[in-house]
């Protein structure tokens, strides 16, 4: 399995989790909206080896969007929700 489709689905793990209403909001507001950041830099990661590799990129970069406009309340939860999809989505393929 390639680093790339690993990562897609940690990230798109973690995005399915941010998404729950209630639990992916007290997550990001307890720790300061700091789990955006740090999904952020996940997705970069995720796309730079995913650009290596060859595979698809299509989630990663949603999911830098998402993390940018996810401290909006209810668009955030419904991108991490969707960003979640498409990014296990392409790992599925890839695998």
């Amino acid at each position: 399995m390639k680093t790339s489709t690993i990562l897609k689905w940690i990230s798109g793990g973690l995005e399915a989790v941010l998404g729950i209403p209630i639990l992916g909001a007290t997550i990001v507001l307890g720790f300061a909206w700091a789990p955006l950041g740090i999904m952020a830099i996940l997705h970069i990661v995720t796309l730079i080896f995913a650009i290596n590799e060859g595979e698809n990129r299509h989630g990663s970069i949603l999911g830098i969007i998402t993390s940018f406009v996810a401290w909006i309340p209810f668009v955030g939860m419904v991108m991490h929700i969707v960003t979640a999809i498409v990014l296990m989505i392409d790992a599925a393929r890839s695998s």
